[in-house]
């Protein structure tokens, strides 16, 4: 019996805009433009570009920078329905973000325990923002990820585990190639498409949930439940 496992990112996805490209369209001066455009056709990657932006960013921003963010960040339309629905299926539901911590573990405060949430450090130590990358890829990737989300995958899941992942961007790409299942929207709805990968389109959680309970090793793990753990 294969146990569902979760695997979601956060900006773009859980949020309904990419935190990162509004606090540089927002801050930062006009060469962000070009490490972006740099990540989004891979000529650099997504920890060169990521970092090199935020060094564009004062450190002395911290406070105005987290105000921004956490004032005007909506929050896609299900999630916390569909979050809580995990919990009382007990079904293991993990954050996996490109994001950094400052405003990541704040706009999930109350909805996804922080053990839970797997992002970047940014430290404010030196006169411009430092990146920290505390989930570096493993011996099986060599995409220089940053916040390597299959690394991450490949340390939470098990062999019998039934993988999902809920991604949006050229960031979840790696992941969604681990993923017994993959949700996909916008740029990566389009990856799926090109590699073939198993998936579903979202635009909500909403639509998420309706279409997460009738997978079927969903639906065998729920039973196995019901009937006390028994086959």
């Amino acid at each position: 019996m294969k146990k569902p496992i979760v695997c979601c990112d956060f900006d773009g996805t859980i949020t309904t805009n990419d935190n990162i490209i509004r606090i540089m369209k927002q801050f930062a001066p006009s060469e962000w433009t070009q490490l972006k455009d740099g990540v989004l056709s891979k000529e650099i990657t997504v920890k060169e570009g990521v970092g090199r932006m935020f060094r564009l960013l004062n450190s002395d921003q911290k406070e105005t920078i987290q105000s921004f963010i956490l004032h005007d960040t909506n929050i896609r339309e299900g999630f916390e329905q569909f979050v809580a629905y995990l919990k009382k299926a007990e079904i293991p539901f993990y954050v996996l973000s490109g994001g950094m911590d400052f405003f990541v573990y704040p706009v999930l405060e109350g909805i996804v325990e922080k053990e839970h949430i797997y992002c970047n450090h940014a430290s404010f130590k030196e006169e411009n923002i430092q990146i920290e990358w505390p989930h570096a890829c493993d011996s099986q990737c060599q995409n220089d990820c940053g916040c390597c989300k299959p690394s991450i995958i490949r340390k939470l899941a098990h062999e019998n585990d039934f993988i999902v992942m809920i991604g949006d961007s050229v960031t979840d790409i790696e992941a969604a190639k681990c993923a017994d299942l993959t949700f996909a929207r916008d740029y990566l709805l389009n990856e799926c498409r090109n590699l073939g990968l198993i998936h579903k389109e979202y635009e909500t959680f909403v639509d998420v949930k309706a279409q997460f309970v009738q997978i079927k090793e969903v639906k065998k793990w729920q039973m196995q439940r019901a009937n006390g753990g028994k086959s």
